[in-house]
């Protein structure tokens, strides 16, 4: 596959509509940005600010269709507003427009409304046939709404020559995210048989239609770097986008590629993807930005930061475990989310360095044949010197006094791993848990180990189970309720 076929398969995505909508009410146009589960119709303001919060919809009349009736399906009182289907480039710009012609009707404004305007027709004559609608749209969403291709649009034979039949897809969980239009978040391997010559490749697999309409696996095999030194759409990287592509995987600025079947211009952001090493551009309108990023709410110059795909660090963000730290984030145009950004090569350089420490420090304990000290204190609490000497030696002792970040007190077990040089901390429930067999444990020790008789299962032959007191099947039930057979007796035959 030449570098230039490869290239074509990342054309960034087509224009996108946006649909804005009218309150007959209140007799304000706002732009539609989701239905809560309420069936209420979420809106925000058609203006810049708010550009990234958009509902962006296929332009492509048959998915938005299908899109539009399972939209009005769940949407409460659909009749109370006139939706309007706009360009997402002029969409703020034509939501003005709408704006003038409801405060002050005109009749060139009334024709651009009736020109956009997406007609509902929801059957409303009767209960019953609305109701048969909507079960019509629920049943056709999986396959219009959610998915962009359908399986059996899928050129199969191709797909089997590369080793990626229908089954093997399904197995892998790979055959849905396809089936939506995204790329396997992870690399698959690929068999291609050249006359007889088989060829294995790991890569990151898409689906994309073809010129004769069929759909089609797109390969997107690995490469040592970046190709950075060719034109990429039109675009011509500097030595500055070339760092920060290597160094940070996202180019950090918009730029207009030219779409080469239609000549369009298009705003877009440009990463690499760093399991292929290829490069990925996403349109602007694409982007979305949160409202919130783990705890810390973006206002409205952070949010552009981010739309423009420039890096933006935040302070005070809180992590799953509860602890507050800082980071850098950026969109991406492969992930099509915010990441946190880590500094690739310093990353790579103090792994090095804490490898090659850890290696020194291995060495040095072999060579010397003795382990790491044992810490004198835990948790800020010092042991005396009885605990000390257990505690070096490996015994578990109990330690109390310990206060948490609320300034709680609290009690445990600590025990120091000579081989790892880490003390192993356990509440007391676990401890005795851990140390302290129950009553089951207590009868199975009693019966194989100290030759005790336990009455409900004395006649057994095989030893008791983990926690076993009784019988476990039907066979040891037999065996357990089976007389015993008188002893035979010792007396000498005369």
């Amino acid at each position: 596959m030449s570098e230039q076929t490869i290239d074509k398969q990342n054309v960034p995505e087509q224009l996108s509509d946006i649909l804005l909508v009218l309150d007959k009410e209140k007799k304000k146009i706002q732009a539609v940005k989701s239905i809560d589960e309420n069936g209420k119709m979420v809106t925000v303001d058609p203006d810049k600010k708010n550009q990234s919060q958009f509902m962006h919809v296929d332009k492509s009349g048959d998915f938005f269709s299908n899109f539009f009736s399972n939209f009005l399906s769940q949407l409460k009182n659909p009749t109370n507003f006139s939706f309007f289907k706009v360009p997402a480039p002029i969409a703020i710009d034509m939501a003005n427009e709408m704006q003038k012609q409801v405060d002050k009707p005109t009749h060139e404004g009334e024709k651009v409304m009736k020109e956009h305007e997406v007609k509902t027709e929801t059957k409303q004559d009767s209960k019953q046939e609305n109701q048969n609608n909507m079960e019509t749209t629920s049943q056709t969403t999986p396959e219009t709404s959610e998915y962009r291709f359908k399986p059996e649009q899928i050129d199969w034979e191709t797909m089997n020559n590369l080793g990626l039949g229908k089954e093997r897809l399904e197995k892998m969980n790979l055959l849905d995210p396809l089936l939506k239009g995204y790329k396997t978040n992870e690399l698959v391997p690929v068999s291609v048989n050249l006359d007889g010559a088989i060829v294995r490749t790991d890569a990151r697999l898409s689906l994309q239609t073809n010129q004769e309409g069929k759909v089609v696996a797109a390969v997107h095999g690995i490469r040592k770097e970046p190709n950075l030194n060719f034109e990429f759409f039109g675009h011509k990287f500097t030595d500055e986008d070339k760092k920060n592509l290597l160094d940070s995987g996202n180019m950090g600025r918009v730029v207009d590629l030219k779409n080469t079947k239609t000549g369009e211009m298009m705003p877009s952001i440009i990463s690499v993807d760093r399991l292929t090493n290829e490069l990925v551009a996403l349109r602007t309108d694409f982007i979305k930005i949160p409202d919130e990023i783990k705890g810390v709410k973006l206002d409205d110059a952070q949010k552009q930061t981010l739309m423009e795909g420039k890096p933006l660090q935040l302070e005070g963000m809180i992590s799953k475990k509860g602890t507050e730290f800082d980071a850098t984030v950026q969109f991406n145009a492969d992930k099509r989310y915010v990441e946190f950004m880590f500094d690739r090569s310093n990353t790579n350089q103090q792994a090095q360095g804490n490898k090659q420490t850890e290696g020194t420090q291995q060495s040095q304990s072999k060579e010397q044949g003795q382990s790491q000290e044992a810490p004198k204190s835990f948790r800020g609490k010092e042991l005396d010197n009885e605990q000390y000497n257990k505690f070096k030696d490996g015994q578990t002792i109990y330690i109390s006094g310990l206060v948490d970040k609320k300034g709680k007190e609290y009690n445990g077990y600590i025990t120091y791993n000579k081989e790892s040089g880490k003390t192993g901390f356990e509440f007391p429930n676990q401890y005795k848990e851990r140390t302290q067999p129950t009553e089951a444990h207590k009868t199975q020790t009693a019966v194989n180990s100290e030759g005790k008789t336990n009455e409900a299962t004395k006649n057994l032959k095989e030893p008791l189970q983990k926690g076993q007191q009784t019988p476990k099947d039907k066979k040891q039930q037999e065996q357990q309720e089976k007389p015993k057979a008188p002893a035979k007796s010792k007396a000498r035959k005369m």
